[in-house]
């Protein structure tokens, strides 16, 4: 037991360094466990590293959306949506607020996703036999359609081939850790541009606290429940996905967005978990870490797994906002501009340490092409295609 407590803190412990962090995501860390297992295996055991690592995810899903909302620098395609209505917030003195949003959902989808499991674990097996052979058409139709309801139908279009094109080219590259140029130019770059252009001011923040229980709250924890629960189990489709299908479909505003984005950044995490267990199939980085460590996943190790979850979830709860409260009063100190360029600097200099001369190409393209959206009038989400074409072609073809 205390092992177990042990390894809980120091995962929260990391899990607040790699979700702080803009670059350094949790697989990296995890990975790096890996590596070093036979040597800590002299000193624990595999179902220790195991807690360790759950609760380093769980706290990460937390607090990745502090660094997304407050300086604008997405650390994956999980959180890279909620830039866009968490700025808006930002500059609305309520960022503070939008970031208890993101926990809102968080903390919800943790809960229901663990109370849902025994139905989960009965019909997953099902449904995965059922459809795993049709994701790519059933992903297509999906985004057909979400791309038909936008009022600019042809630049939404262009757009989100131009995205596709870019993610196509950019996957094909064989540089190391591509999302982190890709995904920073196309959300937290441009963005970040746009913002010095027009002499974007922090106010100062005021802390403000949400209705927790409304019909946005509501809507973004069912829907998100609903689709997160199922696309996040399914080959190629991740949180980033789910939270464009479930916006359209639920025409949520920006609160109700946000908490979607939590909700669905935890509960992929949460649904990994009961996914290794049940259908062998481990969907990121950090189960299949887990996998490895623990060859075969019993009945009372998922127990514990999902323990740990929710205690690690209460924890990052009043973590994540004390965080947040600090962040709240520390941005409207510091000279917005030069923040903005020290960020682009440092979103550079890390995309050259992590990817080398290649990323740094990937990086200026992106950045161009996240500008054209809000310069054309349509939607930043349809730049998700540079990773929903690829899974389209992958699972198609």
């Amino acid at each position: 037991m205390i092992d177990i407590i042990l390894a809980i803190l120091l995962g929260l412990i990391a899990g607040t360094i790699t979700g702080l962090t803009p670059g350094l995501h949790l697989n990296t860390v995890s990975l790096f466990t890996f590596t070093f297992s036979p040597f800590l295996l002299t000193y624990t055991t595999p179902i220790i590293l195991a807690v360790f690592i759950i609760s380093m995810a769980i706290n990460h899903t937390f607090m990745n959306s502090i660094p997304a909302i407050f300086i604008g620098a997405p650390e994956s395609s999980d959180n890279a949506l909620t830039v866009l209505p968490g700025h808006k917030y930002l500059l609305k003195k309520k960022g503070f607020e939008a970031l208890t949003l993101t926990v809102i959902g968080s903390l919800f989808s943790l809960i229901i996703g663990i109370l849902l499991t025994p139905i989960i674990i009965k019909i997953l097996p099902i449904i995965y036999t059922t459809i795993k052979d049709y994701i790519g058409y059933l992903l297509l139709i999906t985004i057909s359609l979400l791309i038909l309801r936008d009022q600019k139908r042809l630049i939404a279009l262009i757009i989100f081939l131009l995205a596709g094109t870019y993610g196509l080219a950019t996957l094909n590259l064989n540089i190391q850790n591509p999302l982190f140029p890709m995904l920073s130019s196309l959300f937290g770059i441009s963005g970040l541009v746009l913002s010095l252009k027009n002499k974007t001011t922090i106010p100062k923040q005021i802390i403000t606290y949400p209705k927790i229980f409304t019909k946005q709250t509501f809507k973004a924890v069912f829907s998100g429940t609903l689709i997160g629960t199922f696309t996040t189990l399914m080959p190629g489709l991740g949180p980033a996905q789910a939270a464009i299908i479930a916006s359209q479909l639920t025409k949520l505003k920006d609160s109700g967005f946000l908490i979607l984005v939590g909700a669905l950044d935890t509960l992929a995490m949460v649904t990994s978990f009961i996914a290794i267990y049940s259908i062998d199939k481990a969907r990121n980085g950090a189960v299949i870490i887990i996998g490895k460590l623990i060859e075969t996943i019993t009945l009372q190790n998922l127990i514990l797994f999902l323990t740990v979850t929710l205690i690690t979830g209460i924890i990052a709860t009043f973590l994540t906002l004390k965080f947040a409260k600090f962040s709240s009063s520390l941005i409207t100190k510091i000279n917005y501009q030069k923040l903005g360029i020290s960020i682009i600097i440092l979103i550079t200099i890390m995309t050259f340490w992590l990817s080398s001369y290649q990323g740094l190409l990937v990086l200026t393209i992106g950045s161009f092409l996240g500008l054209l959206p809000p310069l054309l009038g349509t939607g930043k989400n349809h730049l998700m295609g540079c990773l929903i074409i690829p899974t389209i072609l992958y699972l198609i073809l």
